[in-house]
């Protein structure tokens, strides 16, 4: 018997042949369920209230209240609902703006069924996804290198961070133990003087950290 929860979820999106596409193909996942969908961001965190959702997805431009803005009234009125920004833009601008205020997850439109649910189950499981055209984004280097005060460990393990690894990928990634991992964080955190993982990722993107060769 199987005793596991569906992942209770609401999506929201100006564009009804998106809004009836995104729920058909989703409810064909029996461990996601679709409790709810609205074509305005505000219209969208009344179903929210009602329903109860673990995951929001929200379409980022919206008439009336972009998702970005909706953001902040979604943490507000439901704290424990993770949002997942859906978009057709990769620019870092809004990507930057997403985390900054709150959202869990960005990912791009075009990307397949099966990644919008494996970003559904990861920022369920309370971790941070963002789409492989996101991921690119973000660790694009910038044409002046910042001052990096991090040891070059430390900014690999902010750099996978910062594209949504839990602490067992990272852990898998560079070879050594999920305990090492959260010590390095900590580290990053005190050197950085930032306080959550968001502030992390933020900091990532506005410094456009890219991966250092071997």
């Amino acid at each position: 018997m199987n005793d596991v929860k569906p992942v209770r979820v609401v999506l929201i999106d100006n564009h009804p042949l998106v809004l009836d596409g995104l729920r058909a193909v989703l409810e064909t996942f029996p461990h996601i369920e679709v409790v709810g969908t609205a074509g305005l961001a505000r219209a969208g965190l009344e179903v929210a209230m009602r329903t109860r959702p673990a995951v929001v997805l929200i379409d980022i431009n919206m008439p009336q209240l972009s998702g970005i803005e909706a953001i902040e009234l979604f943490k507000a009125q439901l704290p424990d609902c993770r949002i997942v920004m859906l978009s057709m833009h990769d620019s870092r601008e809004y990507i930057s703006a997403s985390v900054m205020h709150g959202a869990s997850g960005y990912v791009l439109k075009d990307v397949s069924t099966d990644e919008i649910v494996t970003a559904i189950e990861t920022v369920a499981a309370g971790r941070t996804y963002f789409s492989s055209g996101v991921s690119d984004v973000l660790l694009e280097r910038r044409p002046a290198e910042p001052v990096n005060p991090l040891t070059t460990r430390e900014h690999d393990v902010l750099m996978l961070l910062a594209s949504g690894k839990s602490n067992r990928d990272i852990a898998q990634s560079l070879t050594i133990s999920e305990a090492t991992v959260e010590t390095h964080r900590k580290n990053i955190k005190k050197k950085l003087s930032i306080s959550t993982t968001a502030g992390l990722i933020r900091y990532a993107i506005d410094m456009g950290f890219s991966p250092q060769d071997s």
